[in-house]
């Protein structure tokens, strides 16, 4: 287990005082992190935090996008998959009773003696996630930094008991073998053939173009009752609205992109058009520096069939190499 508590350093007078106020407040208490990996589910994009200590060195490395700059912080190759900081955790809690779940929602700023430089090493493949009082938390933001004072507040939320599923800390059961959505999209995301096609909401961190999401909403039913194909399978027609929202593109490639849809429509009859989809020119403003993104929308109205969904994701299972060795037995 890697330390991130640092050596004593002078500090300013302002902050010497106060970090003898928080050393007073925590108990001299220390946090252990623990490093997590990002899978990405190649049937339909969705996102899983695989606990690190489930993988070998090598299957670490091989995550990283970046692994020179690993390899340059770390003698090792990867980063440590524990790490243990200094600090105080103020929790604020928040009771929401909704329609489908009654949640509690933690909200917590963890004030360390020391900056966590493991925060800012890592890139988006890994995350540190700390167990405290039996909740997971993650920090999503720094603020409210002042140098005289020296601590660093790092501000998160628990883990929402509704995304359990999604934090990965046995492999025991997990299936890489069945489409978790019940839509098109396994059909959007193996059209990559001019850039590369992500969910909505799970766009990779500071992403540059040309890349394009997907966002479908909503699916309806075309044909009245769902038949069985021999295997018991749902059998039904479907609608659905899909947005494509591109950026980097310009008129040429987005229209050669608009042609490659028509031609696979076309040509596999996998999905229908059932609607005249026209580009759209977006604005997102930049004010600091006075530029707009190159972006555009576009929507399709398709109709398929729900088995065709399923065959699709299964060719893409074929065709997806997961980076995951798993560890006969935990460190």
């Amino acid at each position: 287990m890697a330390s991130a508590i640092e050596a004593a350093t002078a500090k300013p007078q302002l902050g010497a005082g106060l970090a003898q106020g928080v050393e007073t407040l925590s108990g001299n208490e220390q946090v252990t992190f623990t490093l997590y990996v990002k899978m990405v589910l190649p049937l339909d994009g969705y996102v899983f935090w695989v606990n690190a200590s489930l993988l070998t060195d090598s299957a670490l490395y091989n995550a990283s996008q970046y692994n020179k700059l690993l390899y340059d912080n770390y003698p090792e190759g990867v980063p440590a998959r524990q790490l243990v900081a200094q600090g105080s955790f103020h929790v604020n809690q928040e009771i929401h009773q909704l329609a489908e779940r009654t949640t509690v929602y933690n909200h917590v700023i963890f004030t360390s003696l020391q900056e966590i430089q493991d925060f800012n090493l890592v890139n988006p493949q890994f995350l540190y996630i700390a167990n405290y009082d039996g909740y997971k938390y993650a920090f999503s933001r720094r603020e409210n930094f002042y140098k005289q004072a020296d601590l660093y507040h790092y501000r998160g939320d628990t883990l929402y008991s509704i995304m359990n599923t999604q934090v990965i800390d046995s492999m025991t059961g997990f299936d890489t073998t069945s489409v978790i959505v019940s839509n098109s999209l396994p059909i959007w995301l193996s059209l990559n053939q001019f850039f590369p096609m992500y969910p909505s909401y799970l766009v990779e961190q500071n992403l540059p173009p040309v890349y394009a999401s997907v966002d479908i909403n909503p699916t309806t039913a075309i044909q009245d009752f769902p038949l069985l194909d021999p295997n018991s399978n749902p059998f039904q027609l479907t609608k659905d609205i899909v947005k494509i929202e591109l950026f980097g593109v310009r008129n040429q490639e987005a229209l050669n992109f608009v042609q490659y849809i028509l031609d696979y429509s076309r040509n596999t009859d996998n999905i229908g058009l059932m609607n005249m989809p026209i580009m759209q020119d977006e604005k997102v403003t930049q004010p600091e520096m006075g530029i707009i993104a190159q972006k555009k929308t576009i929507t399709f109205e398709v109709s398929y069939y729900q088995t065709t969904v399923n065959d699709i994701a299964r060719k893409l299972i074929e065709h997806a190499f997961i980076t995951i060795t798993p560890h006969n037995s935990l460190p």
